[in-house]
């Protein structure tokens, strides 16, 4: 009978390299790539429908996609989450304790402080880039009524 005492040898060092290997790409390919993939696809729709709820587009409004700024802190999130989870969930809490004198309490606050510091990065670079491009549409405005009033004025 195969079960999880057959699966994890820990004298048969390749044998356990593969039940995680195999466990992983069960775990991201069937479970979590089609989770996320469906959060990013809900994250476009949604970021879709309130563009188009606005009354047209302004000719003064800049135009930047703010997908990118939520995907790259998310992933980050979520990688830092990975890389802090034992420590968020104090797993080996009394190893971790007797080889650094320190408990595992502060994981979670750090973790947190992280992400948000990472969003409000996110949300600077996107506030820069929005005054970027505002400042070359007023200045492409500016330049077409230039040109505009310069034609009507030589005929």
């Amino acid at each position: 009978m195969l079960g999880p005492h057959a699966l994890w040898n820990s004298k048969v060092w390749w044998q356990s390299i593969a039940v995680w290997f195999v466990a992983a790409v069960i775990g991201h390919d069937l479970i979590l790539f089609p989770l996320y993939a469906l959060a990013d696809r809900s994250l476009t729709a949604a970021v879709a429908a309130m563009r188009n709820r606005r009354a047209g587009p302004s000719p003064g409004v800049p135009r930047v996609s703010p997908l990118n700024y939520l995907r790259v802190p998310t992933l980050a999130a979520g990688l830092s989450l990975l890389l802090f989870f034992p420590g968020i969930i104090q797993q080996g809490k009394a190893t971790y304790s007797a080889a650094t004198g320190q408990s595992q309490e502060p994981f979670l606050g750090r973790w947190l402080l992280l992400v948000a510091t990472l969003y409000g990065f996110s949300a600077l670079a996107y506030a820069a880039r929005l005054a970027v491009a505002g400042r070359s549409v007023k200045s492409t405005a500016n330049q077409l009524d230039t040109d505009a009033h310069n034609t009507n004025t030589e005929i």
